[in-house]
């Protein structure tokens, strides 16, 4: 956990002030606190690491290997290896001419994570970890080099280990996934369903009718639209739909500061894994590159495209193009990583003939804007995704009448139609055309803890955004304005979710509290009244094994949309409620500094 808080602490970047004051406060806190230079200094905290000095084989493994008690320290035969030269360091060259020669060893380590032999090579080492994965082989020369081998793996699941598979449409990590209630979205779907069989988007309307281009339909489409535009739940639908119909390739959603989701790396391995499980007939040309070269899976996006899709692609043929949906290009760490998606993607269409057409969503950054405006211009379609006044409408009558049906003790008494249609158009226009205003009001209005007539009349009491009334997220602002400020420890709660926004909400709900020195419960506590725009997640160690929670203390915050983290990093629009200013950091530096003090001393060591 020490090494977890110095990386949270060196990415709040503080300034010299909040640093020295919150230093100076710890210090004056607690004078026997002994903040150290170096983090990791005295007791090791890698497993690895502490059991090569005292010459055993790690412990546990995420796959529940055993430890061998059979391994023993270095002898005299093996003294080269010793743990104080690395093993890439050694001198070969010196070595008498019969040591020069390479030297083979098995280390039988299933599972790939088991814990590695005792010391000896061609001495007597002992046992490795026990796992359930393939044999690992290694090879050391005078070269002065280790191959990693990988015998006995099947190349599909290579590329299952090396995949983001929470990244998926139906992946459990993303559950409950947003899609689009029913009958809203009906024409944007049929036109984007028909652009997945060839039919390119209506260049015009003509009296509600379509006219459609005669030209063959464009190998990439841009889905585009502001924060809050409802682009994940088209993707999220579409991607149901075409599944259903045969036409879906692979989906990949990505999430700003996700440790898979929130970087490109897997983005490419993860979309040939899917092919391959998709396309029985494709299955063997990806699987063999993956056999043929195992470091695919680490090579440039460039290459991985290259090799892993197009390729297999041209190898195999399609009768009929599958299709690919990127959403949330946006949240992707890096704006250059972005562009060379789009180029990377382009050029494989275009180019090279690949038989794959692509759906990318996205909010429409200038970085984005300018690939598909100046590289892609002749390749592709936009589609914004554009307000829908009756759609928002139609959502907020039915979410209305179920809580009505729901909150049938407390809402016995309240007369039908409710809400009054004033109210409901008032709301509708509040929205703007957009869902994330509509859903974040059903969310806090239907918070079982409360009376929804009373969380109602809290919303329709707004009467002028603040503080910034010209912005586009003016009513969107006062409603994130309108729920924090009920919120009681208001100062606690910013901590909270500045702790949360620096680490991408990484920490439990236990961690924050033993950071924050609250008692158990306390961020559950804290956090009770803003279920309407976070909630909870369990995650284990597997990428499937996922699961919703009821703020459980090995639980984690998750943000219902990435609009409510822009409001609060944006001090014209959080106002009070900016969780940048230099209190708050002051305070959480503070904490931060305090736990690195107290796991030197081993308090938080495990």
């Amino acid at each position: 956990m020490s090494n977890t808080f110095s990386s949270l602490y060196n990415g709040l970047d503080f300034d010299d002030t909040a640093q020295a004051t919150a230093k100076a406060t710890v210090e004056q806190d607690n004078d026997s606190l002994q903040f150290p230079q170096t983090l990791g200094q005295g007791r090791p905290f890698s497993g690895v690491e502490r059991n090569a000095r005292q010459g055993r084989a790690a412990r546990t493994t995420p796959y529940h290997g055993r430890r061998s008690d059979n391994s023993r320290a270095p002898s005299s035969s093996t003294a080269p290896f010793s743990d104080s030269v690395p093993i890439h360091q050694l001198p070969w060259k010196e070595l008498p001419h019969e040591r020069q020669t390479s030297i083979n060893y098995n280390n039988h380590i299933y599972g790939g994570t088991g814990g590695p032999g005792g010391w000896g090579i061609q001495g007597h080492g002992g046992d490795g970890g026990f796992g359930e994965g393939p044999t690992v082989h290694y090879h050391i020369g005078a070269a002065d080099n280790i191959n990693h081998i990988r015998n006995g793996e099947s190349g599909l699941h290579i590329l299952y280990r090396a995949s983001a598979c929470d990244a998926t449409h139906d992946s459990q990590d993303r559950f409950p996934q947003p899609k689009c209630h029913p009958e809203t979205r009906t024409k944007l779907l049929d036109v984007l369903s028909n652009w997945a069989k060839g039919i390119d988007p209506p260049v015009r309307w003509n009296s509600q009718r379509p006219v459609y281009s005669d030209k063959p339909a464009s190998p990439i489409l841009w889905l585009y639209g502001p924060a809050g535009a409802g682009k994940s739940a088209v993707a999220q639908s579409l991607c149901l739909n075409l599944e259903e119909e045969g036409h879906l390739g692979a989906s990949f959603f990505f999430k700003r500061g996700h440790p898979s989701r929130g970087h490109a790396k897997q983005l490419f391995v993860t979309i040939a894994y899917q092919l391959a499980c998709r396309l029985p007939e494709l299955n063997p040309y990806i699987t063999q590159k993956v056999q043929n070269d195992p470091s695919l899976v680490d090579k440039t996006l460039s290459i991985q495209l290259q090799k892993l899709i197009v390729e297999p692609c041209q190898q195999m043929g399609f009768s009929s193009p599958r299709v690919v949906i990127i959403d949330g290009l946006d949240e992707c760490d890096g704006q250059n990583t972005q562009q060379e998606i789009l180029r990377s993607i382009g050029q494989a269409v275009h180019e090279l003939q690949l038989p794959l057409r692509f759906l990318v969503a996205s909010r429409p950054e200038p970085q984005i804007h300018e690939i598909f405006s100046r590289t892609l211009n002749r390749i592709y379609r936009d589609i914004n995704v554009e307000q829908s006044f009756d759609d928002v409408r139609k959502y907020l009558l039915d979410e209305f009448a179920r809580i009505y049906r729901d909150h049938d003790e407390t809402m016995a008494t309240v007369p039908s139609p409710w809400p009054t249609p004033e109210t409901v158009d008032s709301l509708v226009k509040k929205s703007s055309g957009y869902f994330i205003y509509a859903s974040t009001v059903i969310r806090f209005i239907d918070d079982k803890n409360f009376r929804p007539t009373q969380r109602l009349q809290m919303i329709t009491s707004i009467t002028e955004p603040q503080p910034n009334p010209g912005s586009p997220f003016a009513t969107l602002d006062a409603l994130y304005l309108q729920i924090l400020s009920v919120v009681p420890c208001r100062s606690l709660v910013l901590e909270i979710l500045a702790v949360g926004a620096a680490d991408f909400f990484n920490f439990s709900l236990e961690e924050i509290d033993q950071l924050l020195e609250l008692e158990a419960g306390g961020v559950r506590l804290a956090l009770r009244g803003l279920r309407s725009v976070i909630g909870t997640v369990w995650s284990g160690f597997k990428c499937s094994a996922t699961y919703y929670d009821d703020w459980a203390p090995n639980s984690k915050i998750v943000v219902h949309h990435a609009s409510f983290l822009d409001f609060l990093k944006d001090p014209v629009r959080a106002g009070i409620f900016y969780i940048g200013s230099e209190s708050v950091r002051t305070d959480l530096c503070r904490h931060i500094l305090r736990a690195l003090g107290y796991s030197a001393h081993g308090f938080f060591y495990q």
